[in-house]
């Protein structure tokens, strides 16, 4: 009996996180989403919504950081942009992570899909391949300088995960080949041209033999299941914990042909299909395995969508993006990957950082709830630590918050006390969110150049500050963020902006002594 309570207590954990896919794509989020979406929304139907949950980052390496250390991005080495498929690791040593803290809990851990977090390569003079310049004014990386040879480090092995099955970076990026644990599967030996459409674009690079794009999700998914299905048989008395993040719908866009022309949103709808039946297959294989009672399964994306009208940007440092007409094409189709929200992947705005994030527990969490809780993915690491009894190391997972109560009680008052975003710029570009007031510390978007850009300038909506050096904002009676209130009310912005000084200084967000802070705030949040 006592082991029966402790098997409770230690659910099996499942992640899934989408590749930018927006607010707007799902549609238990959108009814007006041309894309349909029915095993997420069971997902929905037999678990809780959250209606207000944000990434931290508008974009991807900063989110996935996040996600598996409870910290911000913009407190490490990369103050901004992503890192690319050659850079070193970003994961400090010997930081705790979500698999080191369920590992210790005796979980068994596994990492399906795209790491993005970089691992150490090593070149063919026995050198350790360096990290990018941050101001990145070069083309991405090929490859042909690496020793494939060589075992890789510093990736998931090196971070708590007992086993890794993926791809380095994103789809789009060198080298294409599929990684086991701290190898290549299959030496990345052949060179391969970069390709850029208006839906395919790839990076230049070293390309295995059997590697191909368009088999990249369907290959995840089947080693997925299979490792459900292989725990369930060898080790069910043990948890596990499975991290799943896809490569899907983000770049290039290559949907399976079971899915093409299934959507009414084009070849990026059929994208976001082959997403919701992954989800369908993990959900089929819980039940196949008899674990589903027991497992929790979250699923989120790394930042909004990208197909919220948007076009490529074209700078003087890197002209490889050329205009095109991506934007109007999902216009077109009458679909808003973003549904109502301002912005798009890379922004500031909430279409670039608020996600779908869904739950389900069905032994512990109610089906079919909805909540308001905000909500950041850097909170996944101290819930999880309370669902499991685990204290967690005071230098650790210092900007997550314990939201447990609320994932059991969906009235439950709000939690968390604020939340930091940062745009593509990165610590540049942050915004902080109390209550109904969110204020930018920048003009602009922060990430898309929608002012300098011809192919952008028509998706710019009028400016009704335009000498305001930073952007606040009442999300209660302006969702869409359309009118700046930065001059109009300047002693919410001051508040803001010391609160959001105050975060950076500490080094935390959680367990700040705020009395001075919630006192003005109170007031500035009426």
């Amino acid at each position: 009996q006592a082991a029966a309570a402790e098997k409770t207590n230690k659910p099996n954990i499942i992640y899934i996180l989408a590749d930018d896919l927006g607010y707007g794509d799902v549609s238990c989020y959108n009814p007006e989403s041309k894309i349909k979406t029915p095993h997420i929304d069971r997902l929905a139907a037999e678990g809780m919504k959250f209606t207000d949950a944000h990434t931290p980052s508008a974009v991807c390496t900063p989110t996935r950081y996040g996600i598996l250390t409870g910290r911000y991005c913009w407190r490490t080495r990369l103050k901004y942009r992503v890192l690319d498929g050659f850079d070193p690791p970003l994961i400090e040593q010997d930081q705790v992570t979500v698999p080191s803290l369920l590992k210790k809990a005796g979980y068994d851990t596994a990492c399906v899909g795209k790491w993005h977090l970089g691992m150490q390569w090593t070149d063919k003079n026995g050198q350790p391949v360096p990290a990018v310049p941050l101001d990145r004014k070069q083309r991405p990386r090929v490859g042909d300088d690496v020793d494939f040879t060589r075992p890789v480090t510093g990736g998931p092995l090196a971070n708590g995960f007992d086993w890794y099955f993926g791809i380095s970076a994103s789809l789009n990026m060198s080298p294409f080949c599929f990684i086991e644990n701290d190898r290549p599967v299959i030496l990345p030996a052949i060179p391969s041209e970069r390709i850029q459409t208006e839906f395919l674009s790839v990076d230049q690079g070293m390309r295995s033999p059997d590697f191909t794009i368009r088999s990249v999700m369907p290959t995840l998914t089947g080693e997925a299941v299979k490792y459900i299905e292989q725990h369930g048989k060898e080790a069910p008395e043990r948890p596990f914990f499975l991290y799943f993040p896809l490569t899907a719908p983000h770049l290039p866009l290559v949907p399976n042909d079971e899915f093409k022309g299934k959507s009414a949103a084009g070849e990026y709808g059929d994208f976001v299909l082959e997403v919701d039946a992954t989800v369908g297959a993990i959900m089929d294989a819980l039940k196949r395995s008899g674990v589903a009672e027991n497992t929790l399964v979250m699923f989120t994306s790394d930042n909004g969508g990208l197909y919220h009208w948007w076009i490529p940007q074209e700078t003087d440092d890197l002209k490889y993006y050329k205009p095109n007409h991506r934007g109007q094409y999902v216009k077109d189709r009458g679909h808003q990957g973003n549904a109502h929200l301002r912005g798009t992947k890379a922004d500031i705005w909430e279409g670039g950082h608020r996600v779908p994030f869904i739950i389900r527990w069905p032994s512990r969490i109610p089906a079919d709830r909805r909540s308001d809780q905000l909500t950041c993915l850097t909170d996944i690491m101290a819930t999880v630590a309370a669902i499991l009894g685990r204290e967690l190391p005071e230098d650790a997972a210092e900007d997550s918050f314990d939201l447990w109560p609320a994932w059991q009680d969906d009235a439950h008052p709000q939690i968390r006390p604020f939340i930091l975003h940062q745009a593509f710029g990165g610590r540049r570009t942050l915004s902080i969110r109390k209550g109904n007031w969110k204020l930018m510390n920048h003009a602009g978007s922060g990430g898309n150049r929608y002012e300098n850009h011809p192919g952008l300038k028509k998706y710019v909506l009028p400016e009704v500050a335009p000498s305001a050096p930073c952007q606040l904002y009442d999300l209660a009676t302006d969702p869409g963020e359309t009118t700046n209130l930065f001059l109009a009310r300047p002693e919410v912005a001051s508040k803001m902006k010391n609160l959001l000084d105050h975060t950076i200084t500490a080094g935390k967000s959680k367990d700040l002594p705020l009395d001075n802070y919630d006192v003005l705030l109170r007031d500035a949040t009426k």
